[in-house]
């Protein structure tokens, strides 16, 4: 049974421009009660993804708008509770969208059972969860790379580009990142394996990523748009694919950005595709034997960025849209009791790039 008060942070007002605490309100409520064929979980963790400023936004877009008053949205992974539902039994660990807040009442629709034997439970919201299944899809479906082709991703170091670069490695390919600071470029080279990686804050962001590309770009990852897209475009090969799969630079802005010209895509020839990760669903069980493997062969490798307290969630999620994250951001909301289950059943070196 689950005592206690039910923790939610709410849409208190739509974001103008960059998110403000004040826009986010902290509310308590009663834990609910799952009635026939439901199930209750308390959340463990949270996940914060730039996604989420969108669906705060009030734009129309290809999901429902959150709406004031409403619990934000997100990926979480819970602890079963309580359950009126045959399919899972009190104790269980699920990945689910319960969203921000501590527990949450479910018909099972979509939830997915995780075995923390297998990997940390955590991960299930990063490197085997949406952002990993984001870099597999895109980079394999839409980027299709070639071995000895030059692979950019921007957001690097990132949730989704840490693993896209990594993919296009055990590929064949050339992987080049684009991150946010120094020392998130060590990282990509040093723990990650990248074969270079420019930082976009530093001056002379175009020679730099010439001077990584000698050969030019075959395949551009983009998740940040502005002025890497900029520096990109010059640099792109004849025939290049660009799966575009977010705009995270453009997602706080008032004013419509000044995009870059578009005539080396003509010229070249090259593909932009952009792809919603909900559309490929199909994909999962490839992505999840795939990704599975290297994880525990130690040729995928992962950091976290964990915050604790469901209250710190709006200032983490303002950070994220700034840079200010390193690695998959997520949010402990309560103690999570399989924390240390994985490393006991695995030697894998992965876990050595956990951020905690």
């Amino acid at each position: 049974m689950a005592d206690g008060k039910n923790v939610q942070v709410v849409l208190k007002s739509r974001p103008a421009g960059e998110p403000k605490p004040s826009d986010f309100e902290i509310v308590e409520s009663a834990v609910p009660k799952p009635g026939p064929g439901e199930l209750l979980c308390r959340t463990i963790y949270l996940s914060l993804d730039p996604y989420m400023r969108g669906r705060i936004s009030g734009v129309r877009s290809y999901a429902r708008s959150v709406e004031i008053g409403e619990v934000i949205v997100g990926g979480t992974v819970s602890q079963v509770v309580e359950s009126n539902h045959p399919g899972f039994a009190p104790g269980d660990f699920v990945q689910g969208y319960d969203g921000w807040q501590s527990f949450g009442v479910s018909g099972g629709a979509g939830l997915r059972k995780l075995d923390p034997r297998q990997a940390p439970i955590s991960t299930a919201l990063g490197v085997l969860g949406m952002p990993g299944m984001t870099a597999y899809v895109g980079l394999l479906d839409i980027g299709r790379p070639k071995p000895g082709e030059t692979v950019v991703v921007s957001a690097a170091s990132g949730a989704v580009g840490a693993v896209v670069g990594q993919i296009a490695k055990l590929k064949g390919s050339r992987a080049v990142g684009v991150a946010g600071s120094a020392e998130k470029c060590r990282y990509v080279v040093d723990a990650l394996g990248f074969d270079a990686c420019v930082s976009h804050r530093e001056p002379g962001l175009p020679a730099a990523l010439k001077a990584a590309c000698p050969t030019g770009i075959d395949v551009y990852f983009e998740n940040v748009g502005g002025l890497v897209l900029e520096a990109v475009l010059p640099l792109i090969n004849q025939n290049a694919r660009i799966p575009l799969c977010g705009l995270i630079s453009e997602y706080n802005a008032i004013e419509p950005a000044r995009g870059p010209s578009l005539r080396p895509i003509l010229f070249n020839r090259a593909l932009i595709q952009g792809f919603i990760i909900s559309d490929h669903l199909d994909r999962m069980p490839d992505f999840a034997r795939d990704c599975s493997a290297w994880l525990r062969d130690g040729r995928l490798k992962y950091r976290e960025d964990t915050v604790d307290g469901l209250a710190n969630a709006p200032q983490a999620f303002i950070g994220l849209l700034a840079g200010m994250n390193f690695g998959k951001l997520l949010v402990r909301v309560s103690p999570d009791p399989t924390r240390y289950e994985f490393e006991r059943q695995s030697t894998a070196a992965t876990v050595d790039c956990r951020s905690n």
